[in-house]
């Protein structure tokens, strides 16, 4: 399994910021999936372009079976991460931001604003995730159980999660 973690945020790919985004992401997986995985965490500027160009190289050039981007999906002139994700992705799956933002909303009122989404591109499944690392446990804990199934009906990597954490969702099993 070979997940990218993609953190879009101006001020962290300058150094002005730490990127507390992606290392939460590693964090949640190294906790929740219980399969061998390669992580490979990338900062990139905001941006339509960059952003696009990049999830192009990451799913065809580079093969991944699953980029995570946290950053860019609220409402400020910069955030176009869901407009460059949607630009690329084969199949949109829209259930994945409106989960994520229906369990936002129980801790914090301006998870409204939020704009991820999710969807597949090839053999790589591609979501969207907050930059707050608070938000990126609420967003995986509420999504993650469908993400395995997601990857075997799509012909990406197998992927488990330790049940004790969060139990994967295949039907018939």
């Amino acid at each position: 399994m070979r997940i990218a973690i993609l953190t879009i945020s101006d001020r962290a790919s300058r150094g002005e910021y730490e990127d507390r985004g992606g290392p939460a992401v590693e964090a949640w997986l190294m906790r929740t999936v219980s399969t061998h995985m390669r992580i490979d965490r990338i900062i990139i500027p905001d941006g339509f372009e960059t952003t696009r160009d990049t999830l192009i190289e990451l799913s065809d050039a580079k093969a991944y079976d699953m980029i995570l981007t946290t950053g860019g999906t609220g409402p400020a002139p910069r955030d176009l991460t869901p407009e460059a994700t949607q630009s690329v992705l084969t199949k949109e799956l829209p259930g994945f931001g409106e989960l994520m933002r229906k369990a936002s909303l129980d801790y914090v009122a301006t998870a409204i604003l939020s704009r991820q989404t999710a969807g597949v591109r090839g053999k790589t499944f591609i979501l969207n995730l907050p930059g707050s690392p608070a938000s990126i446990d609420v967003c995986l804990t509420a999504v993650f159980a469908a993400v395995p199934y997601c990857l075997d009906l799509i012909g990406a990597a197998f992927v488990d999660t330790d049940p004790n954490v969060l139990k994967a969702h295949r039907p018939g099993r």
